[in-house]
């Protein structure tokens, strides 16, 4: 399970991480489909967290390799892809993603070479954002 979830440290508070965080993930050439922020969807029902958002992106011409293909779009639950970023205790930001490449090797094919691609890419997101 280590490898199938990555933690890295932001050298950015939360709110410049997730600025900086988007405007890479834009100038990447991919969308952000939406944006979900946990923390206010839980004080909707007075449980309060620190700040977490989930960051869901899209780059179309690699989802398309998965979702054009009837065999495949069972598969299309593991789109988009998704970026977390956090605050933990200690006050640092963190950023979070499922190694979808890892979990791609175990079905084979176009899956996996597409989310391999992915995973790549979306690290080069992360790495322009974390500490080093």
């Amino acid at each position: 399970m280590e490898n199938l979830f990555i933690e890295s440290q932001s050298r950015y508070n939360f709110d410049q991480t997730m600025e900086k965080l988007s405007g890479i993930i834009l100038n990447g050439g991919w969308n952000i489909s939406v944006t979900l922020d946990l923390q206010a969807s839980l004080n909707k029902s007075s449980i309060t967290v620190l700040p977490v958002k989930v960051i869901e992106l899209c780059n179309p011409k690699l989802a398309s390799q998965i979702l054009t293909n009837s065999d495949t779009r069972i598969y299309s639950s593991m789109l988009p892809c998704k970026i977390s970023v956090y605050e933990k205790d200690n006050g640092k930001t963190y950023l979070s993603i499922l190694n979808s490449g890892a979990l791609a090797s175990q079905i084979g094919g176009v899956v996996e070479t597409v989310m391999i691609e992915a995973f790549s890419q979306v690290e080069k997101f992360i790495h322009q954002v974390i500490e080093n």
